[in-house]
Parts: C-alpha cells; structure tokens; sequence
C-alpha cells in the first residue's frame, strides 16, 4: 500500500492527491522571492522550494546566500503559509536547514553522498531524494534504504532525468521510472520536468505527462523574470505560465483520480497575490 509522507501545513505526498513544489531554483533576494512566493501560493501551490545552498558544476557560479537564503525561506513560508523544501549539501549543515524548513531536499549529484544520507536519516525530517543523473533505479531505492536505515520513515523519490546522448534536452526525463518504482516500493514519487527538459515550453508538457503517468506530484522552478536569474533561467516559468498549468492540473486530476493537494495554512497575502506578469517588479 503506497504511504503518505506528512509534512507540516501540508496533507501530506502520497496516494489520492498530487503536491505541487514550486519556486525559483535559487534564492537570489527577499524580493525575488516574496514575489515568487505570493504567485505560487496564490496559484494553489501547496510547498514552496528554493535554494539556499547551491551545487554549481563551475566554482565561478552562483552558489547561494547560504544562511542568509535560509532566513529569507523561513520568512517567505510564514508570509504565504506554504511549507519549505530546500537542499542541504553538508552533513555539517544539516540541523541548521532542519531549522528553516519543513523538508530536506537531496539533490541529484548528491543521491549517493552516503554520509549525508545517513545523517538526514536521523533527523526524522521528510526527505526529498533526487534520481542521480547516471544513476539506475535500483541505485535510487540503495540510496533511500540509507535514509530509511536510519529510522527515517518520510522519504519522498524524485525522477529529474538522467544522461542522454541528445542534447535536445537537458537530461532524458524518464517518466517510466514512474510506474516502474511504484512496483517496487511504497514511497511517493514525485517529478522535476525543470531539470528533466531544461527547456521552459516543455516544462508543462511533461507536468501534465507526470501526473498522467501516477506521480504523487511535481517540483517545478518557477521565477519572476527568467531572463536574470542566476541560476536556471532558461527552463523556468514565468508566474502566468505556473497559474495556467496549475488550472490545467487542477482539470485533470480528477481524471486519473486524484486532486491537488493544498496547503492547510495559508494567509491572506498569498490569496491576493497578482499571478500575473506584474512581478516584473524585481
């Protein structure tokens, strides 16, 4: 029977409904995000992401404000009422992220960052696992198993892509891996079609395609003006995008027998927030 990972604010992810992350790749400034934020959760968003700690290929890139990114989450979530997601990177770090946020995030390049694994294991905070780029399924559930050994329930699987030989997209989003983990475990899965495409005019597409193929839910990058984002840019939504394809989420899930999920706290701010082009503002 697959089970239900509880998160604060939240219903929980899992079986019967379809949680939708949203929120830039990185957090850049309290403006940013306050704006990302407000049209996220006004658009039915129900966990808020963003990136405090950034893993960049290139030392020269965008690394993150760090604590300062954790401070401004923390901020964001009470402003909106929508619980965090945001990675952590270092077994050091891992009780100050458990401070600001509601869920851990293993990323990709970390899936089998063993140390990490364990220590989050500890911390009875749900986990989200990202798929590693290169890494097979049974990998994935190897890599779950040390978070789970470790007393850790509240493991949440990712499918954001893996290698391909086309460079049409980013990475080869291998939403089969869908139906194929749900035979073979009771962990709610969810998918990352941001990363999985790398391209923005796919990201809906494959959204639609995700909770069509079983997913519990989809983690999407979405930020108020793309073009300067310092991380991420190109395969990020605008807020307008994010509300028209949460409509069309919210038509088909009844379809495949599910709803979205939403968030059980949520303020005022964030219900009158513009889901429009007006965050142009930043």
């Amino acid at each position: 029977m697959p089970r239900t990972v509880p998160l604060t604010n939240h219903s929980g992810v899992g079986p019967g409904t379809f949680t939708v992350i949203a929120g830039p790749c990185a957090v850049e400034s309290r403006e940013q995000l306050a704006l990302t934020a407000r049209a996220v959760a006004a658009a039915g968003a129900s966990v808020l992401r963003g990136g405090a700690f950034k893993p960049r290929t290139s030392p020269h890139s965008f690394q993150g404000l760090g604590r300062e990114g954790l401070s401004l989450l923390a901020e964001a979530s009470r402003e909106v009422g929508l619980p965090v997601v945001t990675e952590v990177l270092d077994p050091r770090d891992v009780e100050v992220v458990c401070g600001h946020a509601a869920m851990l995030q293993i990323g990709a390049r970390n899936m089998q960052n063993f140390p990490l694994l364990r220590e989050v294991g500890q911390t009875r905070h749900p986990v989200l696992l990202k798929r590693g780029p290169a890494a097979t399924l049974d990998e994935l559930l190897a890599a779950a198993d040390y978070i789970l050994g470790e007393g850790n329930p509240d493991v949440v699987l990712c499918e954001r892509g893996v290698r391909s030989f086309d460079p049409s997209t980013r990475y080869l989003l291998d939403l089969a891996a869908v139906p194929a983990l749900r035979e073979r475990t009771d962990l709610p899965i969810v998918v990352d079609p941001s990363h999985g495409t790398g391209r923005r005019s796919l990201v809906a597409p494959m959204a639609r395609a995700a909770l069509a193929a079983g997913a519990d839910g989809v983690i999407l990058e979405v930020h108020p003006r793309p073009e300067q984002a310092l991380s991420d840019g190109p395969q990020a939504l605008r807020p307008m995008d994010f509300a028209r394809l949460m409509k069309e989420l919210q038509a088909l899930a009844p379809i495949v027998g599910r709803e979205i999920s939403a968030s059980l706290s949520r303020l005022g701010t964030a219900s009158e927030a513009p889901c429009t082009e007006d965050a142009r503002a930043i």
